[in-house]
């Protein structure tokens, strides 16, 4: 059995689908080497970058720091078992260099 690691593949929606998604902050994401740059995913990247900045800036951040895409594995939520369940949930996250403070969009409600 072969897995899927083409990361095209971890962003199946349309840009505007982001303005579904929720905000959430968390103090403080500090290890950055598991991040993906959202170039290394999408062919149209700045699209899903413009939205989520807007979403961010909306919601307090202080449009400081790079936007990028963070997997949290499917054990770390709870919920119904959907595609998602098994291959876990790709968010946008942004660190805030000001204070540190990371922001975080997501489809779905992160337990912090």
């Amino acid at each position: 059995m072969t897995f899927d690691r083409d990361k095209t593949t971890i962003i199946n929606y349309p840009p505007e689908t982001l303005r579904t998604f929720r905000v959430q902050v968390y103090e403080w994401i500090d290890n950055l080497n598991f991040t993906l740059s959202p170039e290394e995913c999408l062919e149209n990247a700045e699209e899903y970058v413009k939205i989520a900045r807007e979403i961010f800036l909306e919601a307090g951040w202080y449009g400081d720091g790079r936007i990028e895409l963070m997997w949290i594995p499917p054990f770390m939520y709870q919920g119904e078992r959907t595609e998602a369940f098994t291959v876990g949930v790709t968010i946008w996250h942004v660190k805030q260099r000001e204070d540190g403070i990371s922001w975080l969009l997501s489809p779905i409600e992160l337990p912090i």
